[in-house]
């Protein structure tokens, strides 16, 4: 599988706000990037958000700063490429403005760009930190991978990989993927490169220890089976692009250690069945470790990269399943952190 971590703090919690903390330290997030990817060369994500909205300025001399990590772009090297998320938070509905901005994005970005995302969870629809909330989200998905697959063309950016992710989806909600390709029709379909998920199992809702693998993989089959192939979809390869554990009370980091690996173990155990192609974690550091909610301790380190233990798990599973493991099986794991 293809390995990612979103190497930022700040994270979107559940009022519609941002859980920050500590300013972000890029030397120190370079740092803990290294010794995850573990080899110089081994293909890793780095995962990074950004946002179009009424006040986003577009044309020529226009530049976009990702929000979060700030220039995301200097931690693309040694073989580490940005998996980039383009929002859509206008107000207005401007599709127009959205797809002109996802152009200027591949100018941009596109050449140390793998994965660009069209849209942020765009099946949420109750949080202004997420791209559902907004008026025209489904057509800024159609128009913007379109805009993005042309402009790639144009650019001769054939690496390029373009795709839009949802939350899990059940009952009514699991037509969304339907409903999208049915708006965008054949043309849209046949642009798709892959599809995404966040998902974070034993987080909002417990699950049993003993049940989690089977959970996961449970979920997963029917992520494909029950949303993906109606629409269409269910030949593409599915992207996890954000899972994450948080600690804090009655949530000790050995516990998140353990989760991290039942569920990368599971998903690798598992991937050629169900065509699961990459997995981005979520997040390299915590946002406020003094702080005691869900939001602020996502971290595979302490809000000052101190690891803790599902660090060095996290590190270990990427050598063990990178998608580079077999060609290069006699490549030396990464020193330990200090």
């Amino acid at each position: 599988m293809l390995f990612g971590i979103y190497p930022g703090s700040a994270v979107g919690d559940d009022s519609g706000g941002l859980a920050g903390g500590p300013p972000d330290d890029p030397a120190r997030i370079d740092h803990a990037l290294d010794l995850l990817q573990g080899r110089p060369g081994r293909p890793f994500l780095v995962r990074a958000y950004l946002a179009f909205d009424d006040t986003t300025r577009l044309g020529p001399g226009a530049a976009h700063p990702t929000a979060t990590p700030g220039d995301a772009a200097r931690h693309a090297v040694r073989g580490r490429r940005l998996d980039l998320v383009a929002q859509y938070h206008s107000a207005s509905g401007d599709v127009d403005g959205y797809c002109t901005f996802v152009r200027e994005l591949v100018d941009q970005y596109g050449s140390v760009t793998e994965t660009l995302q069209i849209t942020e969870e765009p099946d949420v629809t109750t949080l202004p930190t997420l791209d559902g909330y907004y008026p025209g989200v489904q057509d800024a998905i159609v128009r913007g991978v379109a805009a993005a697959k042309q402009r790639a063309r144009e650019l001769g950016h054939t690496h390029l990989r373009v795709g839009f992710n949802t939350t899990p989806l059940f009952g009514p909600a699991a037509s969304f993927a339907t409903d999208l390709a049915d708006r965008g029709g054949t043309t849209f379909t046949a642009e798709l490169d892959y599809i995404g998920l966040d998902f974070f199992p034993d987080v909002f809702r417990p699950i049993a220890a003993a049940e989690l693998d089977r959970a996961v993989i449970g979920l997963l089959g029917h992520h494909r089976d029950t949303v993906l192939a109606p629409a269409g979809l269910g030949h593409l390869p599915l992207h996890i692009t954000e899972h994450g554990w948080p600690t804090g009370p009655d949530r000790p980091p050995h516990r998140q250690a353990e989760v991290v690996e039942t569920i990368v173990e599971a998903l690798a155990a598992h991937a050629h069945r169900l065509n699961l192609a990459g997995y981005t974690h979520f997040a390299l550091r915590d946002a406020d470790t003094s702080r005691p909610g869900l939001f602020h301790r996502f971290g595979l380190t302490t809000d000052d990269y101190t690891p803790k233990p599902a660090f060095h798990t996290y590190r270990n599973l990427v050598t063990r399943h990178s998608r580079d493991t077999a060609a290069h099986s006699t490549a030396q794991s990464a020193p330990a952190p200090a």
